[in-house]
């Protein structure tokens, strides 16, 4: 796991640099340039014949940073162009510092220069930059950016050059990961610690590949600090890989029995089925209307089928349950609810379901989910089962808008685990689970293609698969959604984000833990 760090953390990492430490703020800041410089070379040294770099610096620490990173430029022989949001007489400590010697070195260096800025036309001076770098806002920034940054933002934006954020894409707010306008970054240069908002929201679309940089305070200062959200590395997908005894049987590698899809859906539940037992789970039984049995058997790999008398209405209902009793006592985990419909007697079946087996390991879906809306959840006993969302379901079971949600996801999403003692896998780009201990875990695998009908279902199957294996819900949890994500990482050598489908993703889960394996053993 890496620990991520609320911005609050970081600031107060400098004030313990300077104040404990007694390190200068204006060397934390020359530590800061010479760093980022280092990270932005290892990604454009050598690629380029032009060496244009243009630089937009704000009047606080970060232009301060972004001032003092134009003189290792300037000094390695590049031609920069700086463009700073404040007059000398507006700048104050170490930007201030940072600008006059910046200006003074312009004068050694005439091919260089230090503009301020009045109108956005000044960045046409950056059209012939073949690098372009963002250090306006550093972590103070909240809420949507205002004239002048958000015109600029604008223009950068629109510009065909590689670029870097400093510490963060400005516009954007690391509090909950937000911002209308927003620097879209090739490359962020974080310093001190990775901070969370960059990893999810308009953080994972707008800052590119993420780098850490440092202020030169070391890492044990961070050790010490109480952290509640992390990245997922592909080693936890490692420790969290269920074991494989020798003397394993189908029935004792894993039993889930599958509470899917209807008449109208019913592609959902197959591919849920099907993942269960690519996932390495020795049995996987689909609970199915009986009037439409043989699609489930054209459809299943090596899934079985308990058909129950649905009396040609295609969907379940509470009058099945009974048929479905021997079935859920016999699993080891259930997934409930993909494809399954949302017709009332269906909805009042899932409700029966989860409240008379209430000690039994459930993974509840889409159709599960809704089946929980209108405050149902609260009358239930939620605590260990795992809730699969994407971010409309999970706005509209807690009844708020997508907005509100997105705007307070790490917040929302942790209170309601704690509140209901549940794990909360919310799907999404990233995916993010959510533990009854208020943590946060942020996965870090995964490419658009996984935007199309049916990943959710296999991912379904994958946890259910996983958790059927496992002792250790929460590590096998991890493991599971890291590898459905390296699945459709895996698939790109062949075909694009694209080309490939769930049936495609289902097929490349052995090659993905093999991957997992052949990485750590």
């Amino acid at each position: 796991m890496i620990p991520l760090y609320t911005s609050q953390q970081i600031r107060e990492a400098d004030n313990f640099a300077i104040n404990t430490l007694g390190i200068p703020s204006i060397v934390l800041m020359e530590n800061a340039a010479r760093s980022l410089f280092a990270e932005i070379m290892l990604y454009v040294s050598g690629s380029h014949e032009n060496k244009n770099v243009g630089i937009v610096c704000g009047k606080g620490n970060n232009g301060g940073d972004g001032l003092a990173l134009a003189r290792h430029f300037i000094i390695n022989e590049y031609f920069v162009k700086i463009i700073s949001l404040g007059r000398e007489e507006e700048l104050k400590g170490d930007a201030l510092t940072n600008f006059r010697i910046t200006k003074n070195l312009t004068a050694e260096y005439p091919s260089s220069k230090i503009s301020i800025y009045e109108s956005v036309k000044d960045l046409t001076s950056f059209e012939d930059c073949f690098l372009i770098i963002d250090a306006m806002l550093g972590t103070g920034s909240r809420g949507n950016l205002t004239e002048p940054y958000k015109e600029i933002v604008e223009r950068l934006n629109q510009l065909n050059a590689y670029k870097v954020a400093v510490d963060l894409p400005t516009g954007l707010d690391l509090e909950n990961a937000s911002g209308e306008v927003v620097f879209n970054a090739d490359l962020t240069v974080t310093l001190s610690e990775f901070k969370t908002g960059l990893f999810y929201g308009k953080g994972y679309l707008n800052c590119g590949k993420i780098e850490k940089g440092t202020i030169g305070i070391g890492s044990e200062y961070f050790k010490k600090l109480a952290i509640s959200d992390y990245l997922i590395e592909p080693e936890d997908a490692y420790y969290g890989l269920p074991e494989k005894n020798l003397d394993l049987h189908k029935y004792s590698a894993g039993k889930v029995f599958v509470i899917a899809g209807s008449g109208h859906l019913p592609g959902a539940s197959f591919l849920t089925a099907n993942a269960v037992l690519r996932s390495g789970a020795g049995a996987s039984v689909l609970a199915f209307p009986k009037s439409i049995k043989t699609l489930a058997q054209q459809m299943l790999d090596s899934a079985t089928v308990l058909a129950y008398e649905d009396e040609g209405k295609e969907f379940l209902s509470v009058a099945n349950i009974k048929e479905l009793e021997e079935k859920i006592n016999w699993a080891n985990v259930i997934a409930i609810g993909p494809g399954l419909g949302r017709e009332e007697a269906t909805k009042n079946a899932v409700a029966d379901i989860l409240r008379t087996h209430k000690n039994k390991k459930f993974v509840i879906d889409a159709d599960g989910i809704f089946a929980l809306s209108g405050q149902e959840y609260k009358k239930l006993n939620l605590k260990g089962k795992v809730l699969t969302p994407h971010h409309k379901e999970f706005a509209d079971l807690i009844e708020i808008g997508l907005d509100e949600l997105e705007n307070n996801l790490l917040e929302r999403g942790k209170n309601f685990s704690t509140e209901n003692g549940c794990y909360l896998v919310l799907k999404g780009a990233p995916t993010i689970i959510f533990n009854p201990s208020g943590e946060a875990f942020i996965n870090s695998a995964g490419n658009p293609g996984l935007a199309k009908f049916g990943s959710g279902d296999v991912l379904t199957g994958m946890i259910a698969g996983f958790l059927a294996q496992s002792e250790d819900l929460e590590d096998a949890l991890i493991s599971a959604v890291y590898i459905h994500s390296l699945a459709a990482d895996l698939l790109l050598e062949e075909k694009t984000e694209y080309g490939y489908t769930s049936e495609d993703l289902i097929e490349e889960i052995p090659n993905a833990i093999k991957f997992i394996l052949k990485s750590f053993i």
